[in-house]
């Protein structure tokens, strides 16, 4: 016997080995079959399930350990984010790549995505889905940082000494075109590069300007030390500055120009190499949290038609000057986007329509901005202590009327109803003919909102806001709304968040962090540019398919939270159901693994194939459970009683009678027995 049993010990682990091995290959055939779907049928209109030939339904029939029908299988989903980081420059050492790897892989771990303002049905802050950093650190060649090093010192001896700024204004672009040739030279290309540039001492403190023009008083220049590109690059250089900007008087978010904060890590005391990497090791972790998975506005379901509706609410006809309104401005911006290959998705549509309200013709405009006038009062030094009132308008109660009397504004506007579902986001322009400052919230010439974008201007061209940069104090053209606006529409329609906010779980809050407001950015007080980076497109097409993702995942788990109600797939789904099930299970998972797996190449096309492709299935699923469960007939079971239990009542009878025995005769058994004398 004890041969037999090890003998059959052996062939049991060789049939576990044999089946996990089956189950952990990928099922032969049926790439190529989705893939051949995709092109015969990019939109997913069709249910691929119905085209499946028997050996693939065959395959996908049999249990999966890697796609069991539980929750769990359905949180692990996890999109991968490929980085590499060069170095630039001779300072860096061999031994650097490994120090700075050690750094990072240390400091970041899987974290999920995260919403700043999530729909009211669904409270969470966080999606389903979680991200993880894929590092990889270089060094670049020296020809590189020897060209930068020229290019920078060429520069430097031609500009004059200002006046107004100790650093010398250098245009972004002589190193950006060094930085994108060698970028595309690394084609083709799979992730996003980091190039972080320590060229060494130059002649005079520098830092880069970002749009053509000198600074005046009027008119601030903020000069930075980082740059976005529209492809998947950006650059810092650690020479550059040191820079500061942020909220001048009160507030969160500011950089200072201590040595402190990673930018200025070279321009404080000498550091051990191991410092420098840890403080670029701060600034990679804070660039991925901010720029590369950066939190999502609002969640953006997705619509193949797109239209924005400007309504433009002017005071007077002298006041309709298109100088800093230019719509067509703001429309090219975004057509611009579109026609790269940005934004949108092939089968999506984006159009701008405009109106004009006159405000004397409209009783419900003037009542708005009336309900929503309001006013604050500020202490400011003087002679003595001078107490000043200012006027604004509360967006949330401009947002309330516009919403209550949305009706009533679209036929003033003589606005046409559309008669499709797709995506209208409004956004309404109040032109006020008054002389004084008229912000929302005090500091916002915009605000987005999840259905409308609400902007205000008036005569006044210009106010000193509450930001410096650089020692000096930022200016706001209040006229100038084309970046505002094309900001806030970005929220709204693609959920992008600025470039200074971010959702942290850990303080429950939304985070303000200025580090990465200037350069090519469209939000913020410190950039003056209007076009988008890779960080804003990439974040466009993200959005939609991560809140597409998390609502199939939600649905999954409704669907297997009511099968566990009914006893488990086994109990409730009959043979034929049960079969049917696990094929549809097994392929709607393996298309969500698909579709991460696109979403970490940035095959955001692929991904949107394969989550619609997905939709089929979790519908089957649905249907299949709700007809089992309406299926479910109740049963009676009749009760036997059980005998009669003789020998524990016969037990029970016995000492009760004795102990009746015992309290009849206590005087007998327990009387005092004195001594009798």
């Amino acid at each position: 016997m004890p041969p037999i049993t090890g003998v059959a010990g052996v062939l049991l682990l060789l049939l576990q080995l044999f089946v996990t091995a089956t189950t952990a290959a990928p099922i032969l055939g049926l790439d190529s079959f989705l893939n051949q779907q995709s092109r015969v049928d990019p939109t997913a209109t069709n249910d691929s399930f119905l085209s499946l030939p028997s050996s693939l339904k065959k395959h996908l029939s049999q249990p999966s350990i890697h796609h069991p029908p539980i929750p769990s299988s359905l949180l692990n989903l996890q999109v991968s984010v490929p980085i590499t980081v060069k170095l630039v420059g001779s300072n860096f050492s061999s031994s650097a790549k490994s120090q700075l790897s050690s750094f990072l892989t240390s400091a970041i771990s899987s974290d999920q995505f995260h919403v700043i303002t999530p729909f009211s049905f669904q409270p969470s802050h966080h999606l389903s889905i979680s991200h993880s950093l894929h590092l990889d650190v270089t060094l670049s060649p020296s020809s590189l940082s020897s060209r930068l090093s020229e290019t920078l010192k060429t520069h430097l001896a031609t500009v004059p000494s200002s006046f107004r700024s100790v650093l010398a204004s250098v245009p972004h672009s002589i190193v950006d075109e060094i930085i994108k040739q060698d970028f595309e030279k690394e084609k083709p290309i799979s992730g996003i590069y980091i190039y972080i540039l320590n060229l060494g001492s130059q002649s005079k403190p520098y830092a880069y300007s970002y749009t053509p023009g000198d600074p005046s008083p009027a008119f601030t220049k903020c000069l930075g030390t980082v740059w976005t590109g529209k492809e998947r690059y950006l650059w810092i250089d650690l020479g550059a500055g040191p820079v500061d900007y942020g909220p001048a008087l009160s507030g969160d978010g500011v950089l200072p120009r201590g040595e402190f904060h990673p930018f200025a890590t070279l321009h404080g005391r000498p550091k051990s190499q191991k410092a420098l990497l840890s403080d670029l090791a701060s600034l990679v972790w804070s660039a991925y949290q901010v720029l590369l998975v950066p939190s999502l506005r609002i969640p953006i379901p997705f619509e193949n038609s797109l239209i924005v509706e400007f309504i433009h609410i002017y005071g007077s006809s002298d006041n309709k000057d298109s100088v800093g309104l230019d719509w067509k401005l703001i429309e090219r911006n975004f057509m611009d986007e579109v026609n790269e290959n940005g934004l949108l998705f092939g089968d999506q549509s984006l159009r701008f329509k405009k109106y004009d309200v006159n405000l004397a013709e409209c009783p419900i405009c003037s009542f708005a901005i009336s309900r929503a006038a309001t006013s604050y009062t500020s202490r400011y030094l003087f002679d003595n202590y001078t107490l000043i009132v200012s006027e604004y308008l509360d967006s949330k109660r401009l947002h309330q009327t516009l919403s209550e009397s949305a009706a009533e504004f679209r036929r003033i506007a003589k606005v046409p109803e559309e008669d499709f579902g797709g995506r209208i986001l409004p956004v309404y322009v109040f032109d006020l003919d008054v002389s004084s400052i008229l912000m929302l919230d005090r500091y916002h010439q915009s605000v987005a909102f999840k259905d409308m974008v609400i902007a205000v201007r008036t005569k006044s061209t210009q106010t000193v806001s509450d930001y410096s940069c650089n020692g000096r104090h930022v200016f706001t053209q209040t006229r100038e709304l084309e970046r505002p606006i094309l900001g806030s529409i970005l929220q709204s329609m693609w959920g992008v968040s600025p470039t200074h906010l971010v959702w942290s779980p850990r303080h429950n809050s939304t985070l303000v962090d200025y580090t990465w407001s200037v350069g090519q950015t469209p939000f913020g007080p410190f950039s003056e540019v209007s076009s988008l980076s890779f960080v804003q497109k990439d974040a466009a097409r993200r959005n939609v398919l991560l809140t597409s993702l998390n609502f199939s995942i939600s649905s999954a788990l409704e669907v297997l939270e009511s099968i566990s109600a009914h006893g488990g797939e086994r109990k409730l789904l009959k043979h034929n159901q049960l079969t049917e099930f696990m094929q549809r299970w097994n392929l709607f998972k393996y298309k969500l693994d698909k579709a991460v797996s696109a979403l970490s190449h940035f095959d955001f096309e692929m991904a949107l194939y394969y989550l619609r492709a997905s939709d089929h299935d979790i519908y089957a699923i649905h249907s299949l459970v709700y007809h089992a469960s309406q299926e479910l007939e109740a049963s009676l079971v009749c009760f036997k009683d059980p005998p009669f239990p003789w020998a524990s009542v016969s037990m029970s009878a016995g000492v009760f009678i004795f102990l009746l025995y015992v309290w009849a005769k206590r005087d007998k058994f327990f009387s005092n027995k004195r001594k009798q004398f």
